[in-house]
């Protein structure tokens, strides 16, 4: 290790359990919490009760939906809800220290193509140290990493001097519902640390990420004599040019943290939907896709920027002069966000992992995606993310992590949390 460590830090680390590492991530992945299902909630309670049984404090409340959806800022939802619970855990410490956020989100994409999955996704499998299924690195790991550091700062009989608090959040995926409602409840800190899988990396600053959709007319008739009518598919193809553009001139300029990445703030069309009759020619046609946001620009500009290419787009096809496409915004709204540059927070969690660790230094970027990163930097709350996984497995078939990568973090959050917080 870099560094002698403290007695309450040697305490600590060894109190720290890799096999009860293993069994929660097992328990949590068999909960299929998808995004506004009812297991997402199920998963809420399952966790206050471990949280409880940790001996932390426990805020598990009932968001009131519509009140929360009123409120400016409200960062939008995609997936369908009649519910969503909050739950923060807290250390019972009562000093005058700082407050550290540990934060993650408990609910996951849907597992898709369930032919692509060797079996259930949500029957974990395990492969020696490797744990597969749906959540397992996108982001159960992560809250299992943050639980089993406060576990092991309550078994070593460490008295902190702050607080460190829990925050356990829903509606991640389709735009942060969770964290939002987490922030207005009073749940704040000095500090945050989400721990998405990050690869081994720092990741202090996110792109930001907007839903978009665009109708496209068209004019049906006979496919016969389908040259009488204006094919809804054909009227798109030119907006579908002006995207790719846009696309490559909105990457001209790129901000040193997403310097690794080929496409930092990717414009992608995912759906289109066109027609209801094969011997038709299409009247109608809809594409929604996901806009990139650049660092430190208002998703306003970037809205305003993709509009603006649309109907540029538009006033120069001789169809769509006269029957424009038309754009809308559905879903959630991710802005972008990032560590302030300098702040302390990125060395604590560097040297934590040295210490804990060892090896190579982590290396500090920005992500090519939207997270909750971006909400608690918004509130005043300086946070990076640092978790266990590998991203590029995170919404696949192929999503897994390893447990000694879990127990990694959890030790390098021990470190970060004592240090962060200080012991009486």
């Amino acid at each position: 290790m870099a560094a002698t460590l403290g007695s309450d830090e040697a305490a600590a680390l060894a109190a720290v359990d890799e096999g009860a590492v293993a069994r929660l991530l097992l328990e949590l992945l068999a909960i299929p919490s998808v995004t506004g299902s009812a297991a997402e909630s199920d998963l809420q309670h399952h966790l206050a009760r471990h949280a409880g049984r940790l001996g932390l404090d426990v805020d598990l409340w009932s968001v009131d939906l519509p009140a929360i959806r009123a409120l400016p800022g409200f960062p939008g939802t995609e997936a369908p809800r009649d519910e969503a619970w909050g739950l923060v855990a807290t250390t019972p410490d009562t000093g005058d220290g700082p407050t550290m956020i540990l934060q993650g989100h408990v609910d996951v994409v849907p597992p898709g193509d369930l032919r692509q999955w060797e079996g259930d996704p949500f029957t974990p499998r395990t492969s020696g140290d490797i744990v597969h299924g749906r959540g397992a690195c996108d982001m159960k790991a992560g809250l299992v990493a943050n639980l089993a550091a406060l576990a092991a700062i309550r078994a070593s009989g460490a008295r902190l001097r702050g607080r460190v608090a829990a925050h356990f959040v829903v509606g991640e995926e389709d735009g942060g519902l969770g964290a939002f409602a987490t922030l207005q409840r009073g749940h704040t800190g000095d500090a945050c640390v989400i721990t998405e899988p990050t690869g081994g990396s720092l990741v202090t600053a996110n792109a930001g990420a907007l839903t978009f959709r665009i109708e496209v007319p068209g004019q049906a008739t006979h496919a016969s004599t389908r040259t009488a009518g204006v094919s809804a598919i054909d009227a798109y193809l030119p907006i579908h040019r002006a995207l790719a553009r846009l696309e490559a001139r909105r990457n001209e300029v790129i901000d040193p943290l997403m310097a690794d990445h080929e496409i930092p703030y990717a414009l992608s069309v995912g759906s289109l939907r066109s027609g209801d009759w094969a011997s038709s020619v299409p009247d109608h046609l809809v594409a929604e896709g996901r806009l990139g946001v650049r660092l430190g620009e208002e998703p306003a500009d970037a809205v305003a920027d993709f509009e603006r290419c649309v109907a540029e787009a538009c006033a120069e096809d001789p169809w769509l002069r006269g029957h424009p496409a038309r754009v809308t915004w559905p879903g959630g709204r991710f802005a972008s966000g990032r560590l302030p540059a300098g702040h302390p927070l990125g060395t604590l969690v560097r040297q934590a992992h040295a210490d804990a660790i060892g090896g190579a230094p982590l290396r500090e970027h920005g992500a090519p995606y939207g997270s909750d990163l971006r909400l608690y930097a918004a509130a005043g709350i300086p946070t990076l993310q640092f978790g266990p996984g590998d991203v590029r497995l995170a919404h696949s078939a192929r999503e897994q992590v390893s447990v000694s990568d879990v127990v990694a973090v959890t030790r390098t959050l021990v470190l970060s949390v004592l240090r962060a917080v200080g012991t009486k």
